[in-house]
Protein backbone atom coordinates (compact mmCIF):
# COMPACT_ATOMS: atom_id res chain seq x y z
CA UNK A 1 0.00 0.00 0.00
CA UNK A 2 0.82 3.62 -0.55
CA UNK A 3 -0.48 7.18 0.31
CA UNK A 4 -0.52 7.97 -3.36
CA UNK A 5 -3.13 5.22 -4.60
CA UNK A 6 -5.33 5.67 -0.88
CA UNK A 7 -5.68 9.62 -1.85
CA UNK A 8 -6.32 8.84 -5.79
CA UNK A 9 -9.16 6.16 -4.78
CA UNK A 10 -10.52 8.55 -2.77
CA UNK A 11 -10.15 10.94 -5.33
CA UNK A 12 -12.53 8.78 -7.61
CA UNK A 13 -15.08 8.50 -4.88
CA UNK A 14 -13.90 4.75 -4.22
CA UNK A 15 -14.35 3.03 -0.94
CA UNK A 16 -11.40 2.51 0.81
CA UNK A 17 -10.58 -1.06 2.71
CA UNK A 18 -10.09 -1.85 6.02
CA UNK A 19 -7.10 -1.91 6.03
CA UNK A 20 -5.90 0.69 3.96
CA UNK A 21 -7.60 3.08 6.92
CA UNK A 22 -5.68 1.02 9.41
CA UNK A 23 -2.66 1.45 7.37
CA UNK A 24 -3.41 4.96 7.14
CA UNK A 25 -3.91 6.17 10.80
CA UNK A 26 -0.95 3.99 12.26
CA UNK A 27 1.15 5.34 9.57
CA UNK A 28 0.51 9.37 10.63
CA UNK A 29 0.51 8.36 14.19
CA UNK A 30 4.42 6.95 14.01
CA UNK A 31 5.07 10.03 11.88
CA UNK A 32 5.65 7.80 8.12
CA UNK A 33 2.98 9.50 6.81
CA UNK A 34 3.55 13.23 6.14
CA UNK A 35 0.53 16.27 6.60
CA UNK A 36 0.78 17.04 3.41
CA UNK A 37 -0.70 13.55 2.18
CA UNK A 38 -3.03 13.48 5.33
CA UNK A 39 -4.30 16.64 4.23
CA UNK A 40 -5.29 15.43 0.74
CA UNK A 41 -6.86 12.32 1.74
CA UNK A 42 -9.01 14.03 4.40
CA UNK A 43 -10.25 16.56 1.56
CA UNK A 44 -10.82 13.78 -0.29
CA UNK A 45 -13.05 12.57 1.75
CA UNK A 46 -14.66 15.80 2.49
CA UNK A 47 -15.51 16.76 -1.23
CA UNK A 48 -16.49 12.49 -1.80
CA UNK A 49 -17.48 11.21 1.24
CA UNK A 50 -17.42 8.08 3.31
CA UNK A 51 -19.51 5.10 3.35
CA UNK A 52 -20.74 3.78 6.91
CA UNK A 53 -18.40 0.87 6.57
CA UNK A 54 -15.59 3.56 6.25
CA UNK A 55 -16.54 5.67 9.35
CA UNK A 56 -17.03 2.21 10.96
CA UNK A 57 -13.51 1.60 10.25
CA UNK A 58 -11.96 4.72 10.58
CA UNK A 59 -13.86 5.20 13.54
CA UNK A 60 -12.61 1.44 15.16
CA UNK A 61 -8.57 2.76 14.01
CA UNK A 62 -8.37 6.20 15.72
CA UNK A 63 -10.04 4.06 18.92
CA UNK A 64 -7.01 1.45 19.05
CA UNK A 65 -4.36 4.29 18.46
CA UNK A 66 -3.31 4.56 21.63
CA UNK A 67 -4.77 3.75 25.26
CA UNK A 68 -7.89 2.32 25.89
CA UNK A 69 -9.80 2.58 29.46
CA UNK A 70 -10.35 -0.73 30.81
CA UNK A 71 -13.52 0.08 33.52
CA UNK A 72 -14.25 -3.77 33.59
CA UNK A 73 -13.59 -3.22 37.57
CA UNK A 74 -16.30 -0.95 38.15
CA UNK A 75 -19.70 -2.54 39.43
CA UNK A 76 -22.33 -1.70 37.16
CA UNK A 77 -23.84 -0.78 33.61
CA UNK A 78 -21.23 2.22 33.35
CA UNK A 79 -22.81 5.05 30.97
CA UNK A 80 -20.70 8.23 29.82
CA UNK A 81 -22.63 11.17 28.31
CA UNK A 82 -21.25 13.34 25.55
CA UNK A 83 -22.00 16.56 24.24
CA UNK A 84 -20.92 18.08 20.80
CA UNK A 85 -20.66 21.36 22.59
CA UNK A 86 -22.18 24.70 23.19
CA UNK A 87 -22.84 28.23 25.04
CA UNK A 88 -23.30 27.42 28.53
CA UNK A 89 -23.73 23.54 28.51
CA UNK A 90 -22.64 22.88 31.92
CA UNK A 91 -24.94 19.77 31.86
CA UNK A 92 -22.32 17.04 32.57
CA UNK A 93 -21.98 19.24 36.11
CA UNK A 94 -25.60 18.27 36.59
CA UNK A 95 -26.61 14.67 34.79
CA UNK A 96 -23.62 13.12 36.02
CA UNK A 97 -24.31 13.82 40.22
CA UNK A 98 -28.18 13.04 39.24
CA UNK A 99 -27.42 9.87 37.58
CA UNK A 100 -25.12 8.21 40.25
CA UNK A 101 -27.44 9.61 42.92
CA UNK A 102 -29.88 7.06 40.83
CA UNK A 103 -27.14 3.93 40.87
CA UNK A 104 -25.62 4.53 37.40
CA UNK A 105 -21.42 4.40 37.56
CA UNK A 106 -20.23 7.79 35.71
CA UNK A 107 -16.33 7.10 35.09
CA UNK A 108 -16.25 10.11 32.88
CA UNK A 109 -13.04 11.89 30.84
CA UNK A 110 -13.88 15.01 29.60
CA UNK A 111 -11.25 17.49 27.90
CA UNK A 112 -10.53 21.22 28.27
CA UNK A 113 -12.41 24.10 25.84
CA UNK A 114 -10.88 25.81 23.08
CA UNK A 115 -12.88 28.83 22.03
CA UNK A 116 -16.38 30.37 23.93
CA UNK A 117 -15.32 29.15 27.40
CA UNK A 118 -13.34 26.00 29.38
CA UNK A 119 -14.72 23.05 29.32
CA UNK A 120 -16.17 20.85 31.87
CA UNK A 121 -12.38 20.23 33.30
CA UNK A 122 -11.65 24.00 33.32
CA UNK A 123 -15.01 24.92 35.28
CA UNK A 124 -14.11 21.84 38.08
CA UNK A 125 -11.06 23.69 38.40
CA UNK A 126 -12.41 26.52 39.64
CA UNK A 127 -13.36 24.68 42.80
CA UNK A 128 -10.97 25.46 45.03
CA UNK A 129 -8.74 22.45 45.61
CA UNK A 130 -10.48 20.34 42.89
CA UNK A 131 -8.21 17.53 41.52
CA UNK A 132 -8.75 16.57 37.75
CA UNK A 133 -5.81 14.59 37.65
CA UNK A 134 -6.11 11.20 39.33
CA UNK A 135 -4.11 7.55 39.19
CA UNK A 136 -6.19 4.99 37.31
CA UNK A 137 -6.60 2.39 40.48
CA UNK A 138 -7.79 5.46 42.42
CA UNK A 139 -10.28 6.57 39.47
CA UNK A 140 -11.63 2.95 39.53
CA UNK A 141 -11.90 3.32 43.13
CA UNK A 142 -13.66 6.12 43.40
CA UNK A 143 -16.14 5.12 40.74
CA UNK A 144 -16.70 2.15 42.92
CA UNK A 145 -16.91 3.32 46.33
CA UNK A 146 -19.04 6.82 45.39
CA UNK A 147 -20.57 6.04 41.99
CA UNK A 148 -19.43 8.91 40.21
CA UNK A 149 -15.42 10.68 39.10
CA UNK A 150 -14.86 13.06 36.09
CA UNK A 151 -11.09 13.48 35.44
CA UNK A 152 -8.87 15.16 32.76
CA UNK A 153 -8.67 12.90 29.31
CA UNK A 154 -4.97 11.29 29.22
CA UNK A 155 -2.55 12.49 26.42
CA UNK A 156 -2.22 8.68 25.58
CA UNK A 157 -6.25 8.49 24.52
CA UNK A 158 -6.86 8.92 20.34
CA UNK A 159 -3.93 10.29 19.41
CA UNK A 160 -4.72 9.31 16.15
CA UNK A 161 -7.95 11.91 16.60
CA UNK A 162 -5.68 14.69 18.37
CA UNK A 163 -3.47 14.78 15.11
CA UNK A 164 -6.41 14.84 12.88
CA UNK A 165 -8.33 17.09 14.60
CA UNK A 166 -5.09 19.98 14.70
CA UNK A 167 -4.80 19.33 10.91
CA UNK A 168 -8.62 19.20 10.00
CA UNK A 169 -9.00 22.59 11.81
CA UNK A 170 -6.03 24.38 9.36
CA UNK A 171 -7.22 22.71 6.44
CA UNK A 172 -10.95 23.22 5.96
CA UNK A 173 -11.48 19.71 6.62
CA UNK A 174 -13.67 19.95 9.77
CA UNK A 175 -17.35 19.67 8.10
CA UNK A 176 -17.57 16.09 7.38
CA UNK A 177 -20.22 13.97 9.03
CA UNK A 178 -17.87 10.74 8.86
CA UNK A 179 -14.88 12.75 10.03
CA UNK A 180 -16.85 14.33 12.73
CA UNK A 181 -18.25 11.11 13.94
CA UNK A 182 -15.55 8.94 13.96
CA UNK A 183 -13.97 11.97 15.97
CA UNK A 184 -16.36 11.62 18.63
CA UNK A 185 -17.00 8.29 18.90
CA UNK A 186 -13.07 7.08 18.69
CA UNK A 187 -12.71 8.94 22.14
CA UNK A 188 -16.53 8.27 23.73
CA UNK A 189 -15.37 4.40 22.98
CA UNK A 190 -11.80 4.31 23.85
CA UNK A 191 -13.01 5.79 27.20
CA UNK A 192 -14.55 2.32 27.95
CA UNK A 193 -18.14 3.25 29.10
CA UNK A 194 -20.93 0.13 28.57
CA UNK A 195 -23.44 3.14 27.22
CA UNK A 196 -23.11 6.52 25.93
CA UNK A 197 -25.87 9.28 25.90
CA UNK A 198 -24.94 11.99 22.72
CA UNK A 199 -26.32 15.30 23.64
CA UNK A 200 -26.00 16.82 20.06
CA UNK A 201 -26.82 20.25 19.68
CA UNK A 202 -28.31 22.11 16.75
CA UNK A 203 -28.58 25.79 16.48
CA UNK A 204 -25.89 29.05 15.62
CA UNK A 205 -24.33 28.05 18.73
CA UNK A 206 -23.69 24.63 17.46
CA UNK A 207 -21.33 22.89 15.04
CA UNK A 208 -24.62 22.14 13.18
CA UNK A 209 -26.87 24.76 12.26
CA UNK A 210 -29.85 22.99 11.16
CA UNK A 211 -31.99 20.00 12.03
CA UNK A 212 -31.71 17.91 9.52
CA UNK A 213 -27.89 17.64 9.57
CA UNK A 214 -27.77 17.51 13.10
CA UNK A 215 -29.84 14.37 12.79
CA UNK A 216 -28.04 12.82 10.40
CA UNK A 217 -24.75 13.31 13.00
CA UNK A 218 -26.67 11.95 15.44
CA UNK A 219 -27.97 8.61 13.77
CA UNK A 220 -24.15 8.18 12.42
CA UNK A 221 -22.63 8.06 15.92
CA UNK A 222 -25.70 5.76 17.03
CA UNK A 223 -24.79 2.98 14.65
CA UNK A 224 -21.28 3.65 15.24
CA UNK A 225 -21.84 3.15 19.42
CA UNK A 226 -24.69 0.21 18.75
CA UNK A 227 -22.10 -1.80 16.51
CA UNK A 228 -19.17 -1.33 18.81
CA UNK A 229 -21.03 -2.71 21.47
CA UNK A 230 -21.81 0.31 23.33
CA UNK A 231 -26.08 1.12 23.82
CA UNK A 232 -26.18 4.56 22.26
CA UNK A 233 -28.76 6.85 22.78
CA UNK A 234 -28.67 11.08 21.17
CA UNK A 235 -30.82 13.25 22.12
CA UNK A 236 -30.91 16.93 19.45
CA UNK A 237 -31.49 19.84 21.63
CA UNK A 238 -31.45 22.90 21.02
CA UNK A 239 -28.08 25.92 20.64
CA UNK A 240 -29.87 28.80 19.12
CA UNK A 241 -29.72 30.56 22.25
CA UNK A 242 -27.80 29.99 25.20
CA UNK A 243 -28.55 26.88 27.34
CA UNK A 244 -29.14 28.08 31.05
CA UNK A 245 -28.34 31.80 31.89
CA UNK A 246 -24.62 31.71 33.04
CA UNK A 247 -21.70 31.48 30.56
CA UNK A 248 -17.97 31.19 31.73
CA UNK A 249 -16.40 28.74 34.54
CA UNK A 250 -17.09 29.56 37.63
CA UNK A 251 -20.45 31.50 36.90
CA UNK A 252 -21.56 28.40 35.37
CA UNK A 253 -20.38 25.41 38.47
CA UNK A 254 -22.53 27.75 40.54
CA UNK A 255 -25.84 27.95 38.22
CA UNK A 256 -25.04 23.82 38.24
CA UNK A 257 -25.20 23.50 42.00
CA UNK A 258 -28.63 26.14 41.66
CA UNK A 259 -30.10 23.63 39.25
CA UNK A 260 -29.23 20.87 41.83
CA UNK A 261 -30.62 22.65 44.87
CA UNK A 262 -33.91 22.86 42.03
CA UNK A 263 -33.58 26.81 41.76
CA UNK A 264 -31.78 26.38 38.48
CA UNK A 265 -33.29 27.68 34.84
CA UNK A 266 -36.24 25.70 33.53
CA UNK A 267 -34.23 25.19 30.01
CA UNK A 268 -31.37 23.49 31.56
CA UNK A 269 -33.50 21.79 34.72
CA UNK A 270 -35.78 20.18 31.65
CA UNK A 271 -32.57 19.02 29.90
CA UNK A 272 -31.00 17.53 33.03
CA UNK A 273 -33.60 15.67 34.17
CA UNK A 274 -34.61 14.21 30.63
CA UNK A 275 -30.43 13.28 29.94
CA UNK A 276 -29.96 11.87 33.38
CA UNK A 277 -33.48 9.77 32.90
CA UNK A 278 -31.75 8.14 29.88
CA UNK A 279 -28.74 7.64 31.55
CA UNK A 280 -30.50 5.69 34.34
CA UNK A 281 -32.82 3.51 31.77
CA UNK A 282 -29.68 2.59 30.27
CA UNK A 283 -28.04 1.89 33.19
CA UNK A 284 -30.55 -0.64 33.90
CA UNK A 285 -31.97 1.28 36.91
CA UNK A 286 -35.43 1.60 35.41
CA UNK A 287 -37.63 -0.17 33.43
CA UNK A 288 -37.95 3.44 30.70
CA UNK A 289 -36.65 6.79 30.04
CA UNK A 290 -39.98 8.27 31.73
CA UNK A 291 -38.86 6.22 34.65
CA UNK A 292 -35.41 7.55 34.49
CA UNK A 293 -36.84 10.62 34.55
CA UNK A 294 -38.59 10.59 37.34
CA UNK A 295 -36.39 8.81 39.60
CA UNK A 296 -33.87 11.67 38.60
CA UNK A 297 -36.27 14.90 39.04
CA UNK A 298 -36.82 12.85 42.53
CA UNK A 299 -33.17 13.01 42.97
CA UNK A 300 -33.20 16.84 42.37
CA UNK A 301 -35.79 16.99 44.54
CA UNK A 302 -35.06 15.64 47.59
CA UNK A 303 -30.84 16.65 47.36
CA UNK A 304 -29.68 13.40 47.49
CA UNK A 305 -28.40 14.84 43.39
CA UNK A 306 -26.44 18.04 45.28
CA UNK A 307 -25.16 15.66 48.34
CA UNK A 308 -23.74 13.53 45.61
CA UNK A 309 -22.21 16.70 44.12
CA UNK A 310 -21.41 17.27 47.11
CA UNK A 311 -19.36 13.69 47.84
CA UNK A 312 -18.02 13.89 44.70
CA UNK A 313 -15.94 17.17 44.90
CA UNK A 314 -14.55 16.63 48.25
CA UNK A 315 -13.24 12.98 46.49
CA UNK A 316 -10.94 14.72 44.72
CA UNK A 317 -9.76 17.60 46.87
CA UNK A 318 -12.03 20.20 46.01
CA UNK A 319 -13.75 22.83 48.85
CA UNK A 320 -17.41 21.13 49.74
CA UNK A 321 -18.30 24.36 51.06
CA UNK A 322 -18.35 25.76 47.97
CA UNK A 323 -22.13 24.94 47.31
CA UNK A 324 -22.97 26.93 50.56
CA UNK A 325 -20.78 29.71 50.13
CA UNK A 326 -20.26 30.68 46.21
CA UNK A 327 -17.50 33.72 47.52
CA UNK A 328 -14.72 30.75 47.60
CA UNK A 329 -15.10 30.55 43.65
CA UNK A 330 -12.23 32.77 41.93
CA UNK A 331 -13.53 36.69 42.57
CA UNK A 332 -14.14 38.98 39.21
CA UNK A 333 -13.18 42.43 39.74
CA UNK A 334 -15.38 44.22 37.34
CA UNK A 335 -18.68 44.57 36.33
CA UNK A 336 -20.97 45.69 33.19
CA UNK A 337 -24.39 45.74 32.13
CA UNK A 338 -25.29 45.60 29.26
CA UNK A 339 -29.38 47.40 28.85
CA UNK A 340 -32.29 47.06 26.67
CA UNK A 341 -32.75 50.17 24.17
CA UNK A 342 -36.30 49.89 23.02
CA UNK A 343 -39.25 48.04 24.72
CA UNK A 344 -40.69 44.30 22.88
CA UNK A 345 -40.44 41.18 23.05
CA UNK A 346 -36.85 38.86 22.74
CA UNK A 347 -37.53 37.50 19.20
CA UNK A 348 -33.99 35.63 19.27
CA UNK A 349 -30.09 35.62 21.54
CA UNK A 350 -27.50 34.85 18.99
CA UNK A 351 -25.79 31.84 20.92
CA UNK A 352 -22.41 32.00 18.67
CA UNK A 353 -22.54 36.01 19.64
CA UNK A 354 -22.64 35.32 23.38
CA UNK A 355 -20.08 32.72 23.02
CA UNK A 356 -17.58 35.08 21.33
CA UNK A 357 -18.39 37.55 23.80
CA UNK A 358 -17.66 35.36 26.70
CA UNK A 359 -14.49 34.19 25.24
CA UNK A 360 -13.79 38.42 25.07
CA UNK A 361 -14.65 38.41 29.03
CA UNK A 362 -11.28 36.05 28.98
CA UNK A 363 -13.52 33.03 29.87
CA UNK A 364 -12.36 31.35 26.90
CA UNK A 365 -9.20 30.71 24.99
CA UNK A 366 -8.50 31.35 21.67
CA UNK A 367 -5.44 29.50 21.19
CA UNK A 368 -4.19 26.51 23.63
CA UNK A 369 -1.71 28.56 25.21
CA UNK A 370 -3.67 30.96 26.50
CA UNK A 371 -4.98 31.49 29.90
CA UNK A 372 -8.87 31.51 31.29
CA UNK A 373 -9.79 34.24 33.76
CA UNK A 374 -12.62 31.40 35.59
CA UNK A 375 -14.13 34.25 37.41
CA UNK A 376 -15.17 35.91 33.77
CA UNK A 377 -18.11 35.57 31.84
CA UNK A 378 -21.85 36.39 31.25
CA UNK A 379 -24.64 36.26 33.43
CA UNK A 380 -27.89 36.06 30.34
CA UNK A 381 -30.53 37.73 32.80
CA UNK A 382 -33.40 37.19 29.66
CA UNK A 383 -34.07 34.25 27.40
CA UNK A 384 -35.87 34.13 23.60
CA UNK A 385 -39.85 34.89 23.78
CA UNK A 386 -39.48 37.14 27.20
CA UNK A 387 -41.09 40.78 27.62
CA UNK A 388 -38.49 43.18 28.10
CA UNK A 389 -38.79 46.99 29.01
CA UNK A 390 -36.39 49.75 28.00
CA UNK A 391 -33.42 49.97 30.03
CA UNK A 392 -33.83 46.60 31.41
CA UNK A 393 -30.51 44.64 31.82
CA UNK A 394 -30.15 41.77 29.06
CA UNK A 395 -27.03 40.64 30.38
CA UNK A 396 -24.21 41.10 32.96
CA UNK A 397 -20.63 40.86 32.47
CA UNK A 398 -17.84 39.75 34.58
CA UNK A 399 -14.36 40.12 34.47
CA UNK A 400 -10.97 41.24 35.63
CA UNK A 401 -10.25 43.82 32.46
CA UNK A 402 -12.40 46.74 31.69
CA UNK A 403 -11.03 46.83 27.90
CA UNK A 404 -12.49 43.00 27.81
CA UNK A 405 -15.29 43.63 28.84
CA UNK A 406 -16.34 46.85 26.93
CA UNK A 407 -15.37 44.40 23.78
CA UNK A 408 -17.78 41.72 25.16
CA UNK A 409 -20.28 44.09 25.51
CA UNK A 410 -20.60 45.60 22.18
CA UNK A 411 -20.35 42.21 20.44
CA UNK A 412 -23.22 40.83 22.68
CA UNK A 413 -25.16 43.84 22.06
CA UNK A 414 -25.86 42.47 18.53
CA UNK A 415 -27.08 39.30 19.46
CA UNK A 416 -30.12 40.33 21.16
CA UNK A 417 -33.11 40.78 18.34
CA UNK A 418 -36.23 42.79 20.27
CA UNK A 419 -39.14 43.66 18.22
CA UNK A 420 -42.94 44.57 19.15
CA UNK A 421 -44.78 41.05 18.19
CA UNK A 422 -44.68 38.43 20.98
CA UNK A 423 -42.34 35.30 20.24
CA UNK A 424 -42.23 31.84 20.98
CA UNK A 425 -40.22 30.03 23.00
CA UNK A 426 -38.19 27.54 21.08
CA UNK A 427 -38.69 23.82 21.59
CA UNK A 428 -35.69 22.32 23.84
CA UNK A 429 -35.41 18.70 22.91
CA UNK A 430 -36.20 18.55 19.07
CA UNK A 431 -36.11 14.76 18.77
CA UNK A 432 -34.41 11.02 20.57
CA UNK A 433 -32.76 9.27 18.54
CA UNK A 434 -32.03 5.22 19.27
CA UNK A 435 -33.82 4.15 22.12
CA UNK A 436 -35.49 1.98 20.02
CA UNK A 437 -32.51 0.84 18.48
CA UNK A 438 -30.12 -2.32 19.81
Amino acid sequence: MNMVDIIQKKKEGKALSPEEIKWFIEGYVKGDIPDYQASALLMAVCLKGMDEEETFCLTDAMRYSGDTIDLSPIKGVKVDKHSTGGVGDKTTLIVAPLAAACGVPVAKMSGRGLGFTGGTVDKLESIPGFRTSLKPEDFLSQVNNIGISVIGQTAHITPADKKLYALRDVTATVDSFGLIASSIMSKKLAAGSDAIVLDVKVGDGAFMENRHDAAALARLMVKIGNKAGRRTVAAITEMGQPLGNAVGNSIEVIEAIETLKGKGPEDITRLAVKLSGIMVYLGGKAASPEAGAAMTEKALKDGSGLAKFREFVEAQGGNPDVITDYGLFPQHSLKMELKAEESGYIHKIEARRIGLASQHTGAGRATKEDTIDLSAGIFVCKKTGDRVQKDQTLAIFYGNDSAKLKNALNEAAKAFVIEKEPAEKPELIKEIIGLNEQ
